[in-house]
């Protein structure tokens, strides 16, 4: 059973915060002025904009408003018309021309690499073309990706088998994709869709619930997000941060990104990725690091690496002495051999198990046990430090039985100060950034949504190809606004990146991030999921959520 203690905690809406502090601060000038209180007749309103910043301008759009709490609303949006110019077709992965035998083919590469390709796919029978694909230009990425090859067209998937069976013998690898999803350089203009949306918009004058997050009965595990809405009773949820899916990559369910519940650190970032901030005075977007010690009285303190996660294992990268970079590197696991790592109860039953050394502290910080192996209970109120490669040997100094030793794991913001959290501060990781000051603003290099060594292929799946997406964001009045749109199916496209900031902007936020994606996208209500998620197996489970509770009786 899923205890509430366990669950979540609660974040009563209780202010406005519009303009996002320190590296999101909005400045002064006459558009920038507080905002007046809306009208009577906004304040259960859906976002105010008349439609959506996405494909042709004359496309037909709908928006069909529920209100599920005062203050609080979900809002269907479909917009756009079937497309009878998308087809079905075969994409082509391309060897790499890299002198590794074992590089991996990519789905863009060189003009005159893609051509040898088609030719000999042509020569093999078959019609293949070569196309140049040029993605929108993002704060600091897009442009020119290189040059897919292409194979046919199909009136669906399953037409496309034969052709994909042809491709192979000519000793390539290719898979049937729709070129709806393509998201290229000014097809966004004029294009039909269609497109399918939820929204939550969440009223802090007039909703009296609380916006809060809920990882379930621990961290390593993972829980659908209707499972953890119904658990809690939630009024609606979306999917919320990034996690571990693959045990190779850590503990299936473990945030990859900055994650904090009752205003206890339970995460470290990811670089300085952004996070949503939930907490008493309103939403916020902040770039949040890491600064994390142990210290024993009259010693030196040492650098503690991270908190609630495999030791050697970073997820997404960003973090200290990391391999191959220190840098946000998105859906890659980067490795460190030596590090030390803090547990809490939240993580789950037992800590990771393996070679090393592991500290036991009870309440009060005081070490109880020190075991030659990694694997361990965490006392109720204490925590435990794991050590592996040469800062055993640092951790062992430290860790006398009998001693006690001060941890700490703080998040700070770009100017250096302490992230202060109370019993009603929520972080959910993301990026990349979508949205700052009421301007367009992708950071997807930043962020970690760049590789220099793919021939741009993970760019172009993640960041340029259309996908599920779900975001968050604050508009001008000062409400949160949860989205998520449906993807990767002929009824509804999803979004690029840069469609979805400008989805953002259109929906009135001035400020927004980048959600998890994909199959992980997810909006229900009273437990029920309201969009269509693009996973073949259904609702996938997510590391967290992002949840509406009802306030409480009187």
């Amino acid at each position: 059973m899923i205890t509430p203690n366990h669950r979540h905690r609660r974040a009563v809406i209780t202010a406005l915060a519009v303009s996002l502090p320190f590296a999101f601060l909005t400045p002064a000038g006459p558009s920038t002025a507080a905002p007046t209180a809306p009208a009577p007749d906004q304040k259960a309103a859906a976002p105010s904009s008349t439609h959506l910043d996405l494909g042709a301008k004359d496309l037909p759009e709908t928006r069909n408003v529920t209100t599920l709490a005062p203050g609080l609303t979900r809002t269907t949006i479909t917009r756009g018309t079937p497309n009878k110019d998308f087809f079905w077709t075969a994409e082509v992965a391309v060897p790499s021309t890299s002198p590794d035998p074992d590089a991996p083919a990519s789905a863009l590469s060189t003009h005159s690499q893609a051509q040898m390709v088609a030719d000999k796919l042509n020569a093999a029978g078959l019609t293949a073309r070569v196309e140049h694909v040029q993605s929108p230009q993002l704060a600091d990425a897009g442009g020119d990706l290189g040059y897919r090859v292409r194979v046919g067209q199909f009136g669906s998937k399953t037409d496309g088998s034969p052709t994909i069976d042809q491709i192979k013998a000519a000793g390539y690898k290719a898979s049937v994709i729709y070129t709806g999803w393509d998201g290229d350089a000014g097809t966004s203009e004029d294009d039909r869709g269609p497109w399918n949306l939820q929204v939550l918009t969440i009223d802090p004058k007039e909703f009296h619930g609380d916006l809060t997050s809920s990882f379930g009965p621990n961290l390593e595990d993972r829980e659908a997000t209707s499972q953890l809405s119904a658990a809690s009773g939630a009024l609606a949820a979306v999917n919320g941060g990034f996690f571990t899916m693959d045990p190779a990559a850590g503990a299936p369910g473990d945030p990859a990104g900055a994650a904090v519940h009752d205003g206890k650190v339970l995460s470290e970032p990811v670089g300085d990725r952004p996070s949503l901030v939930l907490d008493k005075n309103g939403t916020t977007i902040e770039r949040l690091h890491w600064h994390g010690t142990v210290t024993a009285p009259g010693s030196a303190e040492v650098p503690l690496d991270g908190i609630d996660r495999v030791p050697g294992l970073i997820r997404n990268c960003g973090g200290t002495d990391d391999t191959p970079t220190n840098l946000p590197l998105h859906d890659f696991t980067c490795t460190d051999a030596n590090e030390i790592v803090a547990f809490t109860p939240e993580y789950g039953p037992t800590t990771p198990a393996g070679p090393g050394l592991e500290a036991v502290l009870d309440a009060q910080g005081t070490v109880t046990a020190v075991n030659h192996t990694r694997g361990a209970t965490v006392p109720a109120g204490g925590q435990t430090l794991q050590a592996i490669g040469s800062d055993v040997d640092k951790l062992a100094a430290l860790a006398v039985p009998g001693k006690k030793l001060k941890v700490d794991t703080d998040l700070l913001d770009e100017s250096g100060k302490t992230l202060t959290t109370t019993p009603t501060t929520d972080v959910v990781n993301g990026g990349p950034a979508l949205v700052r000051n009421g301007q367009v603003d992708v950071t997807a290099k930043r962020d970690g949504m760049v590789r220099t060594n793919d021939s741009n292929s993970f760019f172009y799946g993640w960041v340029h190809k259309r996908n599920p997406r779900t975001f968050a964001g604050v508009d001008a009045q000062g409400r949160t606004l949860l989205v998520t749109a449906d993807g990767r199916q002929t009824t509804s496209l999803g979004l690029s990146l840069n469609e979805e900031a400008h989805v953002a902007k259109s929906l009135g936020m001035v400020n927004a991030m980048n959600l998890d994606g994909g199959g992980s996208t997810t909006m229900v209500e009273g437990g029920q999921v309201m969009n269509s998620p693009s996973d073949a197996t259904g609702e996938r489970p997510v590391g967290d959520a992002l949840l509406l509770l009802p306030g409480r009786k009187n």
